[in-house]
């Protein structure tokens, strides 16, 4: 892939799909790339709406369940995709970045018949749900998989548009809008995709370090029906490298020694670690 004139092409140079939203205005002042799921049943009804003037809101690109690309708005143009938002010193991010949406639906609820279901509807499988509570939140909901087709392109995309435009980081709609929007939520990969978009080696020396914000249990899998490590719990501040993630847990390699024991590696709650 290749940007050219503020439009993604393929290596060849001819552009993806380009379905032009009225939803935009304004010079972006490129420092962001920000992660969304649509919310909707299928990324054409997402791109139709997004399209639509009444909606007034857009984003740059939309990514199907099978990888499909289809662009809305040129990547040097504002488009209305986050909202009231703020990271850091800057508030209204909609300036400041460039907004991907993933077809994907979404929360989820499971009704009386043990399916689950979105806000409009449809009905999802077992197999493309994961049970879990966002890192913003307490309880546990059902939230839609993404594909792996999907994040695949998601993650392709992404590094074209870091390198070219010098983007400083990869953010979630959730962490620049905590409380008003829960996307993408906790089935994106969030620490991974991340961590693979900006050059970080498989090598533990070049893996980023997080610490713990409390004392917080290590387990043996990703949930609380895994069994706590005997070698836990670990202590605030304690150093740790995340090595991969199942929803909103962490796989971690733990930097410290802790009670006398090198070498441990296991499961946090992405809630009670933040970068060193």
């Amino acid at each position: 892939m290749k940007i050219i004139n503020h439009r993604l092409c393929d290596d060849d140079g001819k552009p993806y799909p380009f379905r032009a939203s009225p939803n935009m205005r304004g010079t972006v002042k490129h420092q962001y790339l920000i992660m969304h799921y649509t919310a909707g049943p299928s990324a054409e009804h997402s791109i139709n709406w997004l399209t639509n003037k009444n909606a007034k809101a857009s984003a740059h690109l939309v990514i199907g369940r099978n990888g499909s690309i289809t662009q809305l708005v040129p990547f040097d143009t504002v488009a209305w995709h986050a909202g009231s938002s703020a990271w850091q010193n800057l508030s209204g991010l909609n300036e400041y970045s460039l907004g991907i949406e993933l077809d994907n639906a979404g929360t989820l609820i499971r009704a009386v018949d043990c399916k689950w279901y979105a806000w409009f509807g449809d009905a999802y499988p077992e197999n493309q749900v994961i049970e879990t509570n966002h890192k913003h939140e307490t309880v546990k909901r059902g939230w839609h998989l993404y594909n792996p087709e999907q994040l695949s392109v998601a993650l392709e995309v992404s590094q074209v548009l870091i390198d070219h435009y010098h983007l400083k980081d990869v953010l979630g709609h959730d962490d620049i809008a905590p409380g008003r929007k829960s996307d993408p939520g906790p089935a994106f990969p969030m620490f991974s995709f991340r961590s693979r978009l900006f050059g970080r080696s498989s090598d533990s020396s070049n893996r980023e370090v997080y610490l713990t914000t409390v004392m917080v249990n290590i387990r043996s899998g990703p949930g609380t029906q895994y069994s706590t490590l005997a070698e836990g719990p670990l202590p605030k501040s304690c150093r740790v490298q995340p090595l991969s993630e199942q929803g909103t847990w962490v796989l971690v390699d733990v930097i410290d020694q802790i009670n006398g024991t090198m070498d441990i590696q296991g499961w946090v709650h992405n809630r009670f670690i933040c970068k060193a």
